[in-house]
């Protein structure tokens, strides 16, 4: 055999070889996911009604909060559809709603916006929320933001969602009304890219906003992996538009929470910070916010940001503390989810380290 086939002959072997032990190992990482349980399926039917958390000790009327997400349904000319995160305006929904505010819902058309669902995503108060007839008709009527009464409300909250990033920015009302609120003590927050509202804000000093204030947002990094032509896709990058404008941006590990609290400015990192930038909106009003029972996804972002802080051993010691013989307390496909961005990203130690933590979670079930 000449020199030219052995190469070949042995190159095919290494590529058959490296495909064999791909398929393994991707069979063997799916055995580790946890299936599809038929309380997916309960949960999709469940109503405000069945959530101890809005029904059980009514906190009386505090007032209303003003919720603003995007008119926009499409990321500019390249086809992709976008809309408001739905998870990231149910939670926040809920948290204000069961610490004694009546949400409001404005965008920048009025009428009814274009949603985002990802049903990977959904927990019981999501598909509450869908099922919530008073809720969905604030969104199917939502409020035209020329037509808003900022009087009225005693906080805004921007929901996030690509498409906020398109008419966010530039929008007259949406300025002064952040404008009026900042400069009059009354709480701004927004989550994701929600922050999009707050670049191009002018202070009546003539004063950015955003200068040497605190912000967290979603990121470069995570827009990136997503969307790799996000730079051309978006009129800007996010974290760019915000540091360019002034901004210390507060970085957090990817696709975990993090959130930023400046005075009366409160900001998170994206979709897994909803819950505590909607908590601190409460506690920055004065109020200690109601008791909840803390949920899997929010157990997994714990697990995992005690790995990314403290290491794998450490985050073996968190799935303990949450996960017992008869309950398992966290989501592992989070954690799944997370090993798989491990890879893409060509880090393959942190993927099988993470691949491992899914293995070691997996002696619960």
């Amino acid at each position: 055999m000449s020199g030219k086939r052995k190469i070949i002959k042995w190159s095919l072997i290494v590529l058959a070889g490296l495909f064999v032990t791909i398929v393994l190992f991707g069979v063997w990482f799916m055995s580790l996911l946890p299936p599809s349980p038929e309380s997916v399926k309960d949960i999709k039917a469940v109503s405000p009604a069945e959530l101890p958390y809005l029904t059980e000790n009514i906190v009386p009327n505090r007032g209303k909060i003003l919720a603003v997400v995007t008119s926009t349904s499409q990321m500019g000319s390249s086809g992709k559809s976008t809309g408001f995160e739905l998870t990231e305006l149910s939670r926040a929904y809920y948290v204000f709603q069961a610490n004694g505010f009546e949400v409001d819902v404005a965008s920048p058309l009025g009428g009814a916006p274009p949603a985002v669902i990802d049903g990977d995503d959904m927990n019981e108060y999501d598909y509450a929320f869908l099922n919530d007839a008073f809720a969905q008709a604030k969104i199917k009527g939502s409020i035209a933001m020329k037509d808003v009464d900022p009087k009225a409300y005693q906080a805004v909250y921007f929901v996030g969602g690509k498409g906020t990033m398109y008419d966010f920015p530039d929008n007259e009302y949406i300025q002064s009304l952040v404008r009026e609120y900042y400069e009059s003590g009354k709480i701004v927050s927004a989550v994701c890219h929600g922050p999009a509202a707050l670049v191009n804000v002018t202070l009546s000093s003539g004063a950015l906003l955003l200068a040497n204030r605190q912000i967290s947002s979603f990121t470069n990094k995570e827009e990136l992996l997503l969307i790799p032509d996000a730079a051309e896709i978006f009129p800007f990058l996010l974290q760019d538009k915000l540091i360019e404008n002034g901004a210390s941006f507060n970085e957090g590990f990817m696709y975990l929470n993090k959130v930023s609290k400046d005075g009366n400015l409160i900001t998170g990192q994206n979709p897994w910070s909803t819950w505590q930038v909607a908590e601190l909106v409460i506690e920055q009003m004065g109020y200690k916010p109601k008791q909840r029972i803390i949920t899997t996804e929010e157990n997994s972002i714990s697990v995992l940001e005690t790995f990314e802080a403290e290491g794998y051993s450490q985050a073996k010691v968190a799935i303990d503390r949450f996960c017992t013989r008869d309950a398992m307390s966290i989501d592992r496909q989070l954690i799944a989810m997370h090993s798989i961005v491990a890879a893409m990203q060509f880090d393959l130690i942190r993927a099988v380290k993470l691949t491992r933590l899914l293995s070691y979670s997996n002696g619960y079930l």
